[in-house]
């Protein structure tokens, strides 16, 4: 069970942003230089966080769920390939449309050499069953969407994901997981009425406390979702638009 408030001092206290240390463009650049291996596990990652974005784009270009996830795993594994990060570049704009524009171009001209690849043979980074509750979430929600708008949220969401992922670890590095996991809910809303007081009666708390817990938890939580968002522009003046996008994106306007 958590500790006590004043024995745990201040719960998700605000660390120094990292933002701009390593952003999703340096990663790239790094690995188009052959700069080192890090480089390259690390462009895998930006991979993974950007398959159902990408994947949510594809089915909505109107390709069925295997073509649409044999060309994701097809465009991704080209990407790792240096040769075709050779005219990459920060000067684009945003990481996000980088990625939207080399997939259209895949897309229009390279998919006859792409069926040829056996299915599974190159590297696979995510697979969804079609079958599984996931699948078939991700599809609803992007059921009544434009293909570029159905990139959009699921880029939102995606990015969403990490920063709480990072919080998630935070807590746990801190010895706050299962103080995190009463708290988590919190992260989305206002309470209903009640449920400060049940946690607070679970971990021996006041309410006030749980309260203050909630408020901070939620300042790292939007730290962290500044921190992605700004590693994925290419200078600082980029991040309050692209926190403007971001919402929108969840809104669905």
């Amino acid at each position: 069970m958590p500790e006590p408030m004043s024995s745990l001092g201040d719960p998700w206290q605000a660390e120094a942003p990292r933002v701009f240390a390593t952003t999703h463009w340096s990663v790239v650049l790094a690995a188009r230089e052959g700069d080192s291996d890090a480089a390259g596990r690390a462009l895998e990652r930006l991979c993974r966080v950007y398959w159902r974005p990408l994947y949510a784009y594809i089915c909505r270009r109107g390709y069925g769920p295997h073509d649409a996830e044999d060309l994701t795993q097809e465009f991704f594994a080209r990407l790792l390939e240096r040769n075709d990060l050779a005219s990459v570049s920060p000067d684009k704009g945003k990481f996000r449309s980088f990625l939207l524009a080399a997939l259209n171009h895949f897309l229009s001209n390279e998919w006859d050499r792409s069926r040829a690849i056996k299915r599974g043979a190159r590297l696979a980074f995510i697979s969804i069953d079609e079958a599984s509750p996931e699948h078939r979430n991700l599809l609803e929600s992007i059921a009544d969407l434009p293909a570029e708008r159905a990139f959009e949220k699921r880029w939102a969401t995606a990015l969403l994901d990490e920063a709480f992922e990072r919080l998630r670890q935070e807590s746990a590095g801190a010895d706050k997981a299962e103080l995190f996991d009463r708290l988590k809910a919190f992260l989305a809303g206002e309470p209903d009425p009640g449920e400060y007081g049940a946690v607070a009666e679970q971990v021996g708390w006041t309410q006030g406390s749980v309260a203050v817990a909630v408020h901070r938890l939620r300042q790292r939580y939007a730290e962290l979702v500044r921190e992605e968002i700004a590693h994925t522009v290419s200078e600082p003046a980029g991040v309050e638009a692209e926190m403007r996008e971001l919402f929108a994106a969840l809104r669905g306007v």
